[in-house]
C-alpha cells in the first residue's frame, strides 16, 4: 500500500544518455555559433578596415588628382591669361601703328595736291616754253610714287584692320575657353573641399553615365596646345605686320624725299637754264637793238647820200638836156658833153647800188626788227615760264620738312624722343 500518490507527465522521459548526448549536442552548437560569430566579427573588422583603408587611399589619390587637375588648369589659365594680355598689346600697338600709317597716308593729301598744283602751272606755260623737259618727268614721277605710297599704304591699313579682326576673333576664344577653365576650375576646387561630411552630398541617379560631349584628356590636351599654337601664330603675324607698317611708313617717306629732292633739283635747274636762257636772249636783244640803232643811222645816212645822187643825176641829165639844144654846130661832142654823160652813167650806177644796199639794208633791218620782236616775245614766255616755275618751287618749299642730324636722328629713328628729357638753350 503506497502512501504518497506520484504524477508523470504524460510524455516521453529521456534517458540519461540521451540527455547527456543532447548537452553534448547543444555545446558543439554553442562553440560552433560563437567560432562562426568570431569569424563573422573578424572578417568583418578586417572587411572594415580594408574597406576604410582603400576608401581614405581612393579619397587621398583623387584628391591628389583633383589638385593635379586644379593645378593643371591654373597653368593653363595663367598662359591663355599672358596669351590675352600680350593680344591686348599687340591689338593696341598694331592699332597705333594703324593710325599712325593712316596719319601717313593723310599727309601724302599735301604732296599729291602740291604736285597735281605744280603740273597744272606749269601746263600753263606758253608757245616753246610748253616742253617736256626733266622737271614735267620727275613731277609726273613724283606723282607716280605718291600714288604707290598711297595704294602701298592703303594695302598695309586693310591688313591691319583685317588682323586687328582676327585678334578680336582669337580673343573671343581665349576669353571663352578662360571663362570655361575657370568655371572647371570651381567646380574642382568645391570637389576637393567636399568630403563626407558636407550636406551637400547625395546619391545621384546613374553616376558613372559618361556624358556625350566628354572627350579624352589627350584630346583636351590637344585642344588647349591647338588655340595657345593658334594665339602664338597670331601674335606673331602681329609682330610681322607691326614691322611692316613701320617700314612701309619709312619707305614711303624714303621714296617720296628722294622724289621730292631729285624733282626740287631738276625744278631749281630748270629754273637756272631758263634764267641762263632769259639772259641769253635779253643779252642778243640788247645788242640786237644796238644794231638796229646803228643800222638806222646808216640807213638815214643811205637814205640821205641816196638823194644827193638824185639831185646829181637831176644836175647832169638836166645839163645833157639843155646842152642838146644848142644851135648850128655847136651841137659837138665835146669834153663837156663825153663829161657829163659819163657822169649820169657813173650816177645812175652809184644809183642803184645805193637802192640795193638800202633795200638790203631795209630787209636787214626788217630781219633784225622780226628777230627782235621774236626775241621779245620768247623772252615774255620766259619770264611767265619762270614765274610759273618759282612759284611751283615756293609751292614745293611746304613739302621740306626739318630734317633731324645727329642724336635727334637717332633718337627719332630708336623712338624714344619722348623718354629723353627736354633741354632748354
Amino acid at each position: 500500500m503506497q502512501s504518497v500518490v506520484t504524477f508523470e507527465k504524460p510524455l516521453p522521459h529521456l534517458s540519461l544518455a540521451d540527455w547527456d548526448a543532447r548537452l553534448y549536442d547543444l555545446q558543439v552548437t554553442a562553440d560552433t555559433r560563437r567560432a562562426d560569430a568570431f569569424d563573422l566579427r573578424h572578417s568583418a573588422r578586417q572587411l572594415r578596415n580594408e574597406t576604410r583603408i582603400k576608401t581614405e587611399w581612393d579619397t587621398y589619390h583623387n584628391n591628389n588628382r583633383l589638385q593635379a587637375r586644379i593645378y593643371e588648369i591654373e597653368q593653363w589659365i595663367s598662359t591663355i591669361k599672358e596669351l590675352l594680355d600680350r593680344i591686348d598689346r599687340e591689338m593696341n600697338a598694331l592699332k597705333e601703328e594703324k593710325a599712325s600709317t593712316e596719319r601717313e597716308l593723310e599727309q601724302l593729301n599735301m604732296p599729291l595736291l602740291v604736285t597735281s598744283e605744280c603740273l597744272s602751272n606749269r601746263d600753263g606755260r606758253r608757245s616753246t616754253e610748253l616742253t617736256y623737259d626733266l622737271a614735267d618727268t620727275e613731277l609726273k614721277k613724283e606723282l607716280c610714287v605718291i600714288e604707290s605710297n598711297k595704294k602701298m599704304l592703303i594695302d598695309r591699313c586693310q591688313s591691319a584692320w583685317e588682323k586687328i579682326n582676327r585678334l578680336e576673333v582669337v580673343k573671343f576664344k581665349l576669353q571663352l575657353d578662360l571663362n570655361d577653365k575657370n568655371e572647371a576650375l570651381q567646380i574642382d576646387k568645391d570637389m576637393v573641399s567636399l568630403d563626407k561630411d558636407c550636406a551637400n552630398i547625395t546619391y545621384k541617379t546613374n553616376s558613372l553615365k559618361t556624358p556625350n560631349r566628354m572627350i579624352t584628356n589627350a584630346q583636351w590636351l590637344e585642344k588647349c596646345e591647338a588655340t595657345r599654337k593658334m594665339a602664338v601664330d597670331e601674335l606673331q603675324d602681329t609682330l610681322k605686320l607691326r614691322e611692316s607698317l613701320f617700314v612701309a611708313r619709312g619707305k614711303a617717306r624714303n621714296a617720296l624725299r628722294a622724289q621730292t629732292d631729285v624733282t626740287n633739283y631738276m625744278m631749281r635747274r630748270r629754273v637756272y637754264d631758263t634764267q641762263r636762257a632769259r639772259n641769253e636772249l635779253q643779252w642778243q636783244k640788247m645788242k640786237m637793238e644796238e644794231n638796229m640803232d646803228k643800222l638806222s643811222k646808216d640807213l638815214k645816212i643811205m637814205g640821205e647820200q641816196f638823194a644827193d645822187k638824185v639831185n646829181a643825176m637831176k644836175v647832169a641829165e638836166t645839163r645833157l638836156a639843155t646842152r642838146a639844144y644848142r644851135p648850128g654846130i655847136e651841137l659837138a661832142a665835146d669834153e663837156a658833153d663825153l663829161g657829163l654823160k659819163e657822169e649820169v652813167r657813173n650816177l645812175r650806177e652809184s644809183i642803184r647800188q645805193l637802192q640795193d644796199k638800202l633795200d638790203c639794208a631795209k630787209a636787214t633791218y626788217n630781219a633784225l626788227e622780226a628777230a627782235s620782236i621774236k626775241i621779245t616775245i620768247d623772252l615774255q614766255d620766259k619770264e611767265q615760264s619762270l614765274d610759273t616755275d618759282t612759284r611751283a618751287l615756293e609751292m614745293r618749299s611746304a613739302l621740306e620738312t626739318k630734317r633731324p642730324q645727329g642724336t635727334d636722328r637717332n633718337l627719332v629713328l630708336a623712338k624714344v624722343e619722348d623718354e629723353v628729357p627736354k633741354v632748354d638753350m
